[in-house]
């Protein structure tokens, strides 16, 4: 059984999420120990919950210690089925990062797996949007084999949720990752999205002018849409999505009561050139979420420009699962067979 120490690293749910979805796709059994410990409030939250839940259910898994608060988890694995499952996150918990882990296994699955998620956020702080799954991260995925699609049904925001999205996954034989040069930019496009409640303040036409205000003079031509949803409470933001001739990258901004329509539009352009004057390949989701598909290929090699400590762990996480090594040279991130 591999031991995972939760506190190691960055400390938080995405050694969880790894360590159980490489699991199930190895079909390695793991203990994690000192779940989220370094977190202000350790152990299992709604969010892990129920991505341990799909995860075990995708695969048959033995298990102990899925339950909330937990912090310890052990998780024998049985073959990976596929087929179509159910996911109820009661929280604002984010859906994107419910969904990391079952994209993971189902790589090896042994045909496609469906997924309908109702709860949880599609857009919420310290954690990529539904959108960025859609329009950045599976289009990056697309170029080394793998195939699915995200429907948001509904869009869920903080405090209460209330998300609705179908997804569907297939099994692949992953291609090397090879994402090296970024290119010109071939298109920017995006969504400035908010709830109904808000419409008589105009709040989606508001961040929208404002992103585009704030790119006048860059250089950059975009196209925003922008729409309304019934939610279950109040929210808004603006998620977009950068197509460049080798890669795809995003950003994103999220509404608040403390903050203006015309604060959100102008964070994310902020952001924007922030990320395209940095001269990165890839953003930061991206970078670190592309690690467990480039270990399961086999092989690959991608230019990383943003090497946090979540990165950072999710290799250590990988390394203990899969026969491969990662080393960084520069802003070269190399992962080969060991």
């Amino acid at each position: 059984m591999i031991e995972i120490d939760g506190a190691e690293g960055e400390g938080g749910g995405q050694i969880l999420r790894t360590s159980l979805a490489l699991s199930a796709a190895t079909g390695k059994p793991c203990k994690i120990t000192n779940i989220r410990k370094n977190r202000p409030q350790p152990g299992i939250k709604a969010q892990h919950l129920e991505a341990a839940r799909a995860l075990a259910a995708l695969c048959d898994a033995e298990t102990k210690g899925i339950e909330l608060h937990s912090k310890e988890v052990c998780f024998s694995p049985g073959k990976i089925k596929g087929g179509h499952y159910e996911i109820h996150i009661p929280t604002a918990g984010s859906v994107a990062l419910v969904l990391q882990g079952i994209m993971i296994a189902s790589v090896n699955a042994k045909k496609d797996i469906s997924v309908a998620i109702n709860g949880g956020a599609t857009n919420g702080r310290w954690a990529p949007s539904i959108n960025y799954v859609k329009n950045v991260f599976l289009p990056l995925l697309g170029k080394i084999g793998f195939e699915g699609y995200v429907d948001v049904k509904k869009y869920g925001y903080y405090p209460e949720g209330g998300a609705a999205v179908s997804c569907n996954f297939a099994p692949c034989n992953l291609k090397q990752v090879e994402i090296m040069k970024r290119g010109k930019i071939i298109s920017v496009e995006g969504l400035s999205h908010a709830s109904k409640s808000l419409q008589k303040n105009r709040v989606t036409e508001r961040q929208k002018m404002s992103f585009e205000n704030s790119l006048k003079g860059y250089g950059t031509s975009s196209v925003i849409f922008d729409s309304y949803f019934a939610t279950t409470c109040h929210g808004s933001g603006i998620d977009v999505w950068i197509k460049t001739e080798g890669s795809f990258l995003g950003v994103d901004s999220l509404g608040d009561r403390e903050k203006d329509a015309e604060s959100v539009g102008k964070e994310a352009a902020v952001k924007m050139k922030k990320l395209l004057e940095s001269g990165a390949v890839l953003d930061e989701h991206a970078e670190d979420q592309l690690l467990p598909f480039m270990a399961l290929a086999g092989d690959g090699i991608i230019s990383c420009h943003h090497m946090t400590q979540h990165a950072r762990t999710n290799m250590m996480v990988i390394e203990k699962f899969l026969p491969v090594k990662f080393s960084l040279n520069d802003t070269i991130l190399t992962c080969e067979k060991s």
